[in-house]
């Protein structure tokens, strides 16, 4: 059996699209994994790596002086990672590297038919938001875009506004696998007077959910809003309550496990998943919660994001706002009504399969199995 190494700097098994991959791949190659935690599947063979260990480099003297081959095997993550895979240089067959942090080290394992890269982001601009990070990190990232991925035999990533700018940048071919959901056989529920609107995901203040707190005040009184937010930076969680506190229609609501998240979402009659453009990443995303409204059979708000806005509008799965904004989104509130969302719901049925993780991740199938050819 052909043998593969699934290799992120992330903890397996809280990363859904690496368990992806480790679901899909597991029965047909020989599986290794790497990466933070516990192993992720029981048919795999897992190397874990230490807890605490940085995969981002730290190092500004090698950063400032674009010593930046230094500054990758200086992390270390990337050192355990080497020391773990010693043995394996040349013993491998395939190499399935997440994001970019992981090229490097793919490309030093020298596997014998070659390596597949999925990448999350768009490495050179993941935190554009963060002066330090545009400054110090931003061009260690191209110079590991530049010089690796013209080596590797394949590269899947999220989005086509991504797949599309790695390709402009790095004259790369790139493949899309969203971050569908697994399909789910439900009904759409029948929505009633009051619509439900939910909005999940990280707080992160560059998002700027306040806007759909704003757009409740003065909305219809047949609108509630909850918030299922997981904490990521100090305070902001705090501040959102603080400023909905006159507002009785919006709730925040503690998160549950992803293994119940569609669950969770069925119960609502609209997720809303608007981003602001405030980074590319955000300004083309494709994210998870847009993918799990679909299998909760739910309708979407979504912003004008270019990826988003052409998905819903090619399945019908909802609205599409003017802007990313309290204003525009008060405006489709203001004119939405339950047959709208029925309809919605109903096209979301209809668009399931086509969306669901199965569907997806064939295309990651096929471009390890063109790479096992190889031999």
């Amino acid at each position: 059996m052909t043998s593969l190494l699934i290799m992120s700097f992330s903890t397996l098994t809280r990363d859904p699209r690496v368990q992806r991959q480790i679901d899909l791949l597991a029965a047909e190659f020989e599986v290794t994994t790497v990466g933070f935690g516990a192993s992720p599947h029981p048919g795999v063979t897992h190397l874990e790596l230490p807890e605490g260990a940085r995969a981002w480099p730290s190092s500004k003297k090698y950063l400032l002086s674009g010593r930046y081959r230094r500054a990758y095997w200086d992390m270390s993550a990337v050192r355990a990672a080497r020391e773990a895979l010693a043995d394996r240089v040349a013993a491998v067959d395939i190499v399935l590297a997440n994001d970019v942090n992981t090229l490097p080290l793919a490309l030093w394992l020298a596997p014998r038919l070659g390596v597949h890269a999925d990448l999350h982001e768009y490495a050179p601009r993941e935190k554009e938001h963060v002066r330090s990070w545009r400054w110090f990190i931003a061009p260690y990232q191209r110079w590991i875009c530049r010089t690796c991925l013209p080596e590797v035999a394949s590269i899947t990533t999220v989005s086509p506004g991504l797949a599309d700018e790695y390709a402009a940048r790095f004259g790369v071919a790139v493949q899309v696998v969203t971050n569908a959901s697994a399909y789910e056989d439900r009904a759409p529920r029948p929505t009633g007077e009051t619509i439900r609107l939910l909005h999940t995901g990280v707080a992160r203040a560059n998002r700027r959910l306040e806007s759909m707190i704003d757009a409740l005040r003065g909305a219809p009184a047949s609108l509630t809003l909850d918030l299922m937010l997981v904490p990521s930076e100090p305070g902001y969680i705090e501040a959102l309550r603080e400023r909905a506190a006159d507002l009785p229609a919006v709730r925040f609501r503690d998160p549950v496990p992803y293994t119940e998240l569609v669950g969770a979402v069925a119960e609502y009659d609209v997720s809303i998943v608007v981003f602001p453009a405030t980074t590319f990443n955000l300004e083309h995303s494709l994210p998870n919660k847009l993918f799990e409204a679909v299998q909760a059979r739910t309708a979407v708000l979504v912003g004008p994001s270019p990826d988003m806005a052409e998905l819903v509008r090619e399945h019908g799965l909802g609205t599409v706002l003017a802007g990313a904004d309290a204003d525009s989104l008060r405006a489709a509130l203001e004119s939405m009504t339950p047959a709208d969302v029925d309809r919605f719901k109903q096209a979301a049925d209809a668009a399931a399969e086509e969306l669901s993780a199965e569907h997806q991740v064939d295309t990651w199938r096929r471009a390890l199995t063109a790479i096992a050819a190889r031999g």
